[in-house]
């Protein structure tokens, strides 16, 4: 691996950072997330238009730019700097991935394009959190909330579907925590068919606007990330692709593609976070001196510039492994727990080094703060990400030693 950037890539980083800065400043974000949408649609198209984010890392036959993991990497890294409320995660990497992954070469020519472009948006709607249905940490660790289920539900929940007429499906059952849920144009929906002999996950597609489809943005932690409630009353809708395949397989694959892009949004935000901290530390005054002057508060922030700087190294390994070796999901695990990690910490002390005026409403400090909190508990914790890497990697199986208690 050449950890070197190329001129390219470089030259896309730059100029997303330079119009993200001059168009998505702290005040800019705080209305986008307030609105309706949840996000700025008009910055949304003119990124779309202007730098292709919306296609970055879909084929060009399909109206995207054709670019890899890396590129996106570096593109959700600078989105993550400014906490930016997009469709970048739930249309692009997750629903997008879906259709690229599971759909019918007509299907993919057909949904691709208006996303690509930026004029549709798409969500992927799954059962339980999705760090579960995404395969992103084991399904069956007591530590998980009550009712999260893999991808498709199974017979304990999720959405159940059941053949109706005319190669549709009807879809009953509801989803909680959807990214982008509320306001995409186009679900795909993972619902559980085929009963118990035949039990699998089917992907469908339906548009936003389908009779019998309710939504509903919930009020999460983190507003700058919306999350919407969906709910399914006999809903008609076609598969997408062949309905007689498990798509389970194709969810984690996504699981994948989402942990890099994840690993590189925390990266950014911990390391906005971390400058803006050290920023302020060189101007608060205590005892006559700047607080940054004092060696433990030099310390404490050398931490964080460690954990964040091997998160940075850890996502851009995970998205270079996501071309050079793509059936080995391990290193996009491991990345997003460090990414996970690297962000709490540099929230944590952006909370603590700013003081009083971190916890106030007009003050960003706090809103890297929910956005760490809300990143782990839907795509974490980083011990359980560990957990499945290690499960992955076959570091815990095995017998155990003699005189070793098994507490697996």
């Amino acid at each position: 691996m050449d950890p070197a950037l190329t001129q390219e890539q470089d030259e896309i980083a730059r100029a997303l950072r330079d119009a993200l800065a001059k168009q998505a400043g702290p005040e800019e974000v705080r209305a986008a997330a307030a609105s309706t949408a949840g996000y700025d649609a008009e910055l949304w198209r003119r990124l779309a238009d202007q730098l292709g984010l919306a296609g970055l890392a879909l084929p060009e036959s399909q109206g995207g730019a054709g670019l890899g993991p890396v590129e996106l990497a570096l593109a959700c890294q600078e989105a993550g700097r400014v906490l930016l409320p997009s469709p970048l995660l739930a249309s692009s990497v997750l629903a997008a991935g879906a259709i690229t992954a599971c759909g019918s070469p007509a299907q993919r020519d057909e949904l691709l394009p208006p996303l690509a472009s930026g004029a549709r948006t798409a969500a992927l709607v799954l059962p339980g959190t999705p760090a579960v249905a995404l395969g992103l940490v084991p399904a069956t660790d007591p530590g998980l909330p009550p009712g999260d289920v893999p991808a498709g539900g199974g017979r304990a929940g999720g959405v159940q579907a059941k053949p109706a007429a005319d190669g549709l499906w009807s879809l009953y059952g509801e989803a909680e925590y959807a990214l982008d849920g509320a306001r995409a144009d186009l679900l795909v929906v993972a619902a559980h068919a085929g009963g118990f002999p035949r039990s699998r996950t089917v992907l469908f597609v339906l548009d936003g606007q389908t009779p019998g489809l309710s939504r509903e943005r919930s009020a999460g932690i983190d507003q700058t990330r919306s999350v919407g409630r969906v709910e399914l009353r006999d809903v008609l809708a076609r598969p997408l692709g062949d309905p007689a395949l498990d798509a389970g397989p194709a969810l984690a694959g996504i699981g994948r593609t989402a942990a890099v892009a994840l690993a590189a949004e925390a990266v950014g935000a911990a390391a906005q976070a971390l400058a803006r901290t050290v920023e302020y530390v060189q101007v608060r005054q205590q005892y006559g001196r700047a607080i940054g002057s004092f060696q433990a508060v030099k310390h404490r922030l050398a931490d964080v510039y460690v954990a964040v700087e091997t998160a940075r190294s850890a996502a851009l390994y995970a998205a270079w492994s996501a071309t050079a070796d793509p059936d080995h999901p391990v290193p996009a695990l491991l990345a997003l727990a460090h990414a996970l990690t690297a962000q709490r910490a540099a929230a944590a002390e952006a909370i603590q080094l700013h003081g009083g005026i971190a916890i106030t409403w007009e003050h960003e400090a706090h809103l890297y703060f929910k956005r760490a909190a809300a990143d782990e508990l839907l795509f974490g914790p980083p011990h359980l990400l560990r957990a499945k890497a290690a499960e992955l990697a076959g570091v815990l199986t095995g017998p155990t030693p003699a005189g070793v208690e098994d507490k697996r």
